[in-house]
């Protein structure tokens, strides 16, 4: 008798268990709707986009990309004719270039030559100018020699 008086009156386990066991079952069903909602939108949302927006996606990028590559084909014919372009006016210049100092170092092999043939020249006419001096002072020595014999 007093052991069920006493669990009556002071043991509140059974009460307290029922209580947890009623809010835990709430809390489960509150809450599994909620997250199989959150779920339920996730899957719809994820159909969406597989169905719907990656294909547009796709497409959007193909098309895009296909017209940038084409773009980029054209930049880089462009580029090698502007390359070629240049390549052939340097080459020119090149030629150019190569042509006058050909022009100038023979231009410097003529005077060079000129040089010479004049230097030629002035050493001739010294040689014979020496020469003519020697002579003159030759007989003008001998004319000499005949006044210091008197």
């Amino acid at each position: 008798d007093v052991g069920e008086i006493y669990s009556r009156l002071l043991d509140h386990r059974p009460v307290i268990q029922g209580e947890i066991r009623y809010f835990i079952k709430e809390f489960e069903e509150k809450r599994g709707l909620r997250e199989l909602r959150v779920l339920e939108n996730l899957k719809n949302t994820i159909f969406e986009t597989n169905e719907h927006v990656l294909p547009k996606c796709e497409q959007a990028m193909h098309g895009t990309l296909n017209e940038t590559f084409k773009r980029l084909q054209a930049a880089n014919k462009m580029i090698q004719r502007v390359q070629e372009r240049e390549h052939e006016a340097r080459k020119l210049h090149e030629d150019k270039l190569l042509a006058r100092e050909e022009k100038r170092v023979g231009h410097w092999e003529a005077f060079m030559k000129e040089q010479q043939n004049k230097q030629a020249e002035v050493d001739q006419e010294h040689r014979k100018a020496m020469e003519h001096l020697k002579e003159q002072y030759s007989e003008m020595e001998k004319e000499l020699a005949k006044y210091v014999s008197f």
